[in-house]
């Protein structure tokens, strides 16, 4: 199942922040990491990792560090990062590890960031997907505070509008991808299905391995469940759809 479209809320104008990351991150991955090349960004992107070890005993790892997988010592790259290195946790939510990844997040912010954006004001909405990306990080990080592995992704990020586009949209429509068929879906459906998928696989393994193909699973969980918080409070304070710029109250 595969998100394609929603329903959005008439009268509003382009998500100039949801738009804006999609560009960041889309600019980061083509300029500073070499478009996922093995070489060109390397160094940036092993730099500008969230690494859980750095965080959690504030030392930036500068040489290549080794971890033991099926009994064979398998070298792990590092370079300089950040000063202080915690920036980490925000450079990691605007890098991604190849095309793939790229593209299903940014289709999953491009779907998604729109409706929650519109509806809690540019902002807000700003503020809201940088800490629920810092908060999946801090949920990745605290499963194995000793990982020297890198993390990088806007997957936590994006977990977070998810979880609160849950809440306050409900029933919208989402047109998503099924056995070659465009199939429209309430948003509990969708992203329902997606959210037992993470926490399924997320339990079944809570590290970053090679049983997980590197999906960094609790940072999905952890942004998801912020999410869902922060929508909950979201719902009681804009319960009604803000009116767009110009637009007269008594047209709602």
């Amino acid at each position: 199942m595969f998100p394609i479209s929603d329903e959005n809320e008439r009268g509003h104008g382009p998500a100039y922040v949801s738009l804006a990351f999609i560009a960041i991150n889309i600019a980061v991955f083509l300029l500073l990491q070499g478009a996922g090349a093995s070489t060109a960004g390397a160094e940036f992107t092993y730099g500008f990792s969230a690494v859980p070890f750095e965080i959690t005993n504030g030392v930036d790892l500068i040489e290549p560090e080794s971890i033991t997988v099926d009994g064979q010592q398998v070298p792990v790259p590092q370079e300089p990062g950040p000063s202080p290195i915690w920036l980490t946790l925000f450079s990691s939510i605007f890098m991604h590890g190849g095309w793939l990844h790229l593209a299903g997040n940014m289709l999953f912010l491009w779907v998604f960031g729109d409706n929650v954006e519109h509806r809690i004001g540019h902002g807000l909405y700003l503020v809201f997907y940088l800490v629920a990306g810092v908060i999946a990080s801090f949920a990745q990080i605290m499963i194995d505070t000793d990982s020297i592995i890198p993390t990088l992704g806007a997957s936590g990020a994006i977990s977070g509008v998810l979880g609160a586009y849950l809440v306050m949209f409900p029933t919208n429509r989402v047109t998503v991808f099924v056995f070659r068929f465009l199939v429209p879906v309430p948003a509990i459906v969708a992203i329902g299905m997606w959210a037992a998928l993470q926490f399924i696989n997320g339990f079944g393994a809570f590290a970053v391995t090679e049983q997980t193909g590197g999906v960094a699973y609790m940072a999905h969980i952890g942004g998801f469940v912020a999410g869902v918080v922060a929508g909950l409070v979201f719902r009681v304070i804009f319960s009604q759809p803000r009116h767009p710029r110009g637009t007269p109250a008594s047209a709602y």
